[in-house]
C-alpha cells in the first residue's frame, strides 16, 4: 500500500512545532466577557441563601447568575448518544451543592481582577449536610445525596437513587459455585484503583457568542461537538437547531473532554446578555472541578484446575462515580467484560457490579475506561494464581486465553475473527529477556530486579451506537476535501483518516484537505471516544471515497463529484496487547524505578505505525503514573488534598525507563483496511505487570494503586518475612 500502513508525518507537525496551531483560546474574540465560577467550599449542603449586592457593585461586572437564573432541566454531561445512559441529575446551577467545587454562581465581567473581586463579595449562606465520603459506607447511607424529584433515567440501569445507587448489574455464563466446587486452587482477592487525573496539556475552555441570526455559537475543547450541541439544547432548554458547535485544535482529552465541562457557563452568559464570553479553568480547577476516572473496589475470585485450567472468574466491582452520574453506568460494565472475556476457556463466569453516589468531585470517562481497573485486579489475580500453581505466568494465559474464532459470551456474546495474542505473549517475551530474567535478579546487597507480566483487550467503538459519516468532494485544481465529524485531540486522527482516503483514491497525501469540525458543516460523528474513530469513522471514509471513485468512473459531471457515507458497526474487535515490566527496587527504601517496559500490541492493520508506536508509548507512560505515583485523595472535611502538579506527581521522562514497542499485525476483516483500534488498550497492561514485578522482587503483593515507594517500605516492614528471604538468594 502506498499510504496505509506507512509511517507518515501528521498533517499538522509543522504547525505544531512551530506554535502556529490555533487553540480555543487563540480565536476568542477579544471583547469576551471573562467568565468564573464561585464554587462550593463544602461537601454538602443546602444554599439558604446568595447575597450579590456588595459583589455587583464591582466595576466592570455584566452579571452574576445564580440558580435563580438558570433552567430548571435535569441533564447529564456525559459524551453519549441518545438516550444516554447516564442518569440526568445535574442542573447548570442547584441549590444543592454536593461536593467541594460545586459551582454557586457564574460571574461575567470585563476583566479578569474584577470577577476575582466579585468573587470575594458574593455571600453565601448555607444549611450544612452531612457528607458522605467513603463509597463502603454510601449505600443505604442516611445522607441522600440526589433527593430531588426530577431525577431522571432513560432506561433500566439498576438505579435506587434513595440508596445512593447511581446503577447496579449482573451477568454471568455456567454455574460458577459448581466450577469452584471442582477447582483445587482459588484465589479470592479485593483491589483497588483509586482515582486518576487526565492531567492533559491544554485546560478545560469555551468561549461562545451569538451569530447574526442570534444563533448560539460554542467554540470548545472538545472530543465531542455534537454531543455538546444536544446536550448543551437540553441544559439550557433550547432548540438543537439553534446551537452551532465548533472545535478547533485540542491539547489532550485522554477521556476528560468527553464531558461538558466548561462550555455551558460562558453559553449561559451569551444568552443572558447577547455578548460574547469566555471560560478558561485555570490547573487547580482542573483538578478539582472537572472529572476523574472511577475509584474501583473489584473483588475477584478466581479457581483453576491441578493442570492450570482456569475453571471459573467471579467478579464484584464497587465504583464511585462521585457526586454526579456521568459515565458511571457504563464504565463499571468495562470493568468485568473487557477484563475477564481475555480468559474463554473458563467454564463458568459472573460479574456482578453496584455504582455509588458519594460527595466527592464526580468521575467521568478517562482512557482505558473501566477496563485499565477491571485489568490490574484480574492480571494480578492471575499473577497470584500462577504462584499458587508453582507454573510460569505466561504458561497459564496459554493455556487459558481465548483464540480468533471464538465466541466469548462475556463479550457480549460476539465472534473473535482476529486474535494474535499468543503470538503477543511470545514476543514480548523474548523482547523482556523473561527466561533470563524471571522472577528476580539481585544486583547488589540491597537492590533486586524483576519483571512481571500482564494482558489486555479493549474495543473498537460502542457496537450499533457509535456512528459516523464522512464527506469528499473533489475541487477545482484536482485535490480534494475530506469533511469529517471526529474531532482529532491530538491523537492524528486527522493524519490517519487522510492516509485511508489517500489509498482509496489512489492519490498522494498532499491531495487531501481534512476540514475541522463544525456542527453546520460537518458530517455527524458521536465523537472521538470509545477507540472508535480508526475503526467506525475509518470505515465511513473508505465507504465515501469509494462511491466518489464510483462517480468519476461513471464520468460524473461537476458539481456531482462528491460522496458521503455513514456507517456504524454491529460488532467491536477487540485490539489487545500483551506488557512486560522490569523493575528495579530498593529493599532498604521501598524507592521502585521501571527499567524497562515492553508492550506488543496488536492493532490490527497499523494505518500508520509511527502514530500507532506513540499512542503506545504515551499510554503506558500514563499506565506507568497509575501504578506508582498517581492518587486523588480528599481530607475528611472532603476538600481535594493534590489540586496541583506539584502535589499529584505524573512521570516524567526520567520515571519511566526505556519504554519498547511492537506489533503484531493482524487482518480484521470488518475494519478499514483491516485495522482495529488501539487507543486505550495501550494503558492498561502497566499496573499489573508492575505490580507483579513487585511481587518478584520483594515477595510482597500490592492490590491498591497507587504502589508508592512509602507504601512498598511499609509492607516490607509489617511482612519481615518476605524481605529476608529475597536478600538470602
Amino acid at each position: 500500500m502506498k499510504t496505509v500502513n506507512q509511517g507518515i508525518e501528521k498533517i499538522d507537525a509543522m504547525s505544531l512545532l512551530t506554535g502556529k496551531a490555533v487553540y480555543t483560546d487563540d480565536l476568542a474574540l477579544e471583547n469576551c466577557l471573562v467568565v468564573k465560577v464561585l464554587r462550593s467550599p463544602h461537601a454538602f449542603a443546602k444554599i439558604k441563601d446568595i447575597d450579590l449586592t456588595d459583589a455587583m457593585k464591582i466595576e466592570g461586572m455584566e452579571c452574576i447568575l445564580t440558580y435563580r437564573d438558570v433552567p430548571n432541566k435535569r441533564f447529564t454531561m456525559a459524551g453519549q448518544s441518545y438516550p444516554e445512559p447516564s442518569p440526568y441529575d445535574r442542573l447548570i446551577l442547584d441549590r444543592m451543592v454536593r461536593y467541594v467545587g460545586d459551582p454557586m454562581a457564574i460571574a461575567a465581567g470585563t476583566s479578569e481582577k474584577a470577577v476575582d473581586k466579585a468573587l470575594k463579595l458574593i455571600h453565601v449562606s448555607y444549611d450544612l449536610l452531612d457528607p458522605v465520603l467513603d463509597p463502603d459506607k454510601a449505600l443505604d447511607h442516611k445522607s441522600i445525596i440526589h433527593p430531588e424529584a426530577d431525577y431522571h433515567v432513560n432506561g433500566d440501569i439498576g438505579n435506587e437513587v434513595k440508596r445512593n445507587l447511581c446503577a447496579s448489574g449482573e451477568f454471568s455464563a455456567g454455574d460458577v459455585e459448581n466450577e469452584f466446587s471442582r477447582c483445587c486452587v482459588i484465589v479470592d482477592r479485593v483491589y483497588h484503583t483509586k482515582a486518576n487525573n487526565q492531567a492533559m496539556m491544554e485546560t478545560h475552555r469555551s468561549f461562545s457568542y451569538p451569530d447574526h441570526a442570534g444563533r448560539l455559537v460554542i467554540c470548545s475543547s472538545t472530543q465531542i461537538p455534537f454531543h455538546v450541541r444536544r446536550i448543551a439544547a437540553t441544559a439550557l432548554d433550547i432548540p438543537k437547531s439553534r446551537i452551532r458547535v465548533i472545535k478547533p485544535k485540542v491539547g489532550g482529552g485522554f477521556g476528560a473532554k468527553q464531558t461538558l465541562v466548561s462550555e455551558l457557563f460562558p453559553a449561559l452568559v451569551t444568552m443572558k446578555t447577547g455578548k460574547p464570553a469566555k471560560m478558561v479553568f485555570d490547573r487547580s480547577e482542573t483538578f478539582t472541578a472537572s472529572t476523574s476516572r472511577h475509584e474501583m473496589k473489584i473483588r475477584v475470585r478466581i479457581g483453576a484446575d491441578k493442570a492450570g485450567h482456569i475453571l471459573a472468574i467471579q467478579m464484584d466491582t464497587l465504583s464511585n462515580t462521585g457526586a454526579y452520574g456521568e459515565h458511571g453506568p457504563t464504565t463499571v460494565g468495562l470493568s468485568g467484560h473487557k477484563a475477564m472475556s481475555l480468559y474463554n476457556r473458563a467454564k463458568a463466569v459472573q460479574f456482578t457490579y453496584k455504582v455509588v453516589y458519594t460527595n466527592t468531585m464526580s468521575a467521568g470517562a478517562y482512557r482505558g475506561y473501566g477496563a485499565t481497573q477491571g485489568t490490574f485486579a484480574l492480571e494480578s489475580a492471575v499473577n497470584e494464581l500462577s504462584d499458587l500453581l508453582s507454573m510460569d505466568p505466561l504458561q497459564l494465559r496459554l493455556k487459558n486465553i481465548l483464540k480468533s474464532g471464538d465466541t466469548v459470551a462475556a463479550y457480549y456474546g460476539e465472534t473473535i475473527n482476529s486474535c494474535p495474542l499468543p503470538a503477543c505473549i511470545q514476543k514480548g517475551r523474548e523482547m523482556i529477556g523473561w527466561d533470563r530474567k524471571f522472577p528476580f535478579r539481585k544486583i547488589s546487597p540491597t537492590r533486586i530486579r524483576a519483571v512481571g507480566a500482564a494482558i489486555a483487550m479493549q474495543g473498537s467503538g460502542i457496537p450499533d451506537i457509535d456512528r459516523a459519516s464522512a464527506r469528499v468532494e473533489v475541487q477545482e485544481g484536482g485535490f480534494y476535501t475530506l469533511m469529517i465529524g471526529a474531532a482529532d485531540m491530538g491523537t492524528g486522527c486527522d493524519t490517519i483518516l487522510a492516509q485511508m482516503a489517500a489509498e482509496s483514491l489512489g492519490c498522494d497525501m498532499d491531495k487531501i484537505v481534512v476540514s475541522s469540525v463544525d456542527t453546520d458543516a460537518s458530517p455527524y460523528d458521536t465523537g472521538s471516544y470509545a477507540s472508535s474513530t480508526t475503526y467506525v469513522t475509518g470505515m465511513a471514509v473508505v465507504k465515501a471515497c469509494e462511491e466518489l471513485k464510483r462517480k468519476i468512473e461513471a464520468k460524473g459531471i461537476y458539481p456531482a463529484l462528491s460522496a458521503s457515507a455513514t456507517h456504524s458497526s454491529p460488532v467491536s474487535p477487540p485490539p489487545f496487547m500483551a506488557g512486560f515490566s522490569e523493575i528495579e527496587m530498593d529493599l532498604e527504601t521501598g524507592e521502585t524505578k521501571v527499567v524497562e517496559f515492553v508492550g506488543v500490541v496488536d492493532c490490527g492493520t497499523p494505518i500508520n505505525p509511527s502514530l500507532a508506536r506513540v499512542q503506545t508509548e504515551g499510554g503506558i507512560v500514563q499506565g506507568i503514573g497509575m501504578a506508582l505515583y498517581e492518587d486523588i485523595s480528599y481530607n475528611p472535611k472532603g476538600k481535594m488534598t493534590r489540586d496541583s502538579f506539584m502535589q499529584y506527581k505524573i512521570p516524567s521522562r526520567l520515571d519511566v525507563g526505556r519504554v519498547r514497542v511492537e506489533f503484531e499485525s493482524s487482518y480484521e476483516p470488518t475494519g478499514p483496511f483491516g485495522a482495529k483500534s488501539i487507543g486505550e488498550v495501550v494503558i492498561n497492561t502497566p499496573s499489573p505487570a508492575i505490580a507483579h514485578a513487585i511481587h518478584n522482587a520483594a515477595g510482597i503483593y500490592l492490590r491498591k494503586l497507587p504502589m508508592t515507594a512509602e507504601t512498598i517500605f511499609m509492607t516490607l516492614k509489617e511482612q519481615k518475612t518476605a524481605w529476608p528471604s529475597v536478600l538470602k538468594n
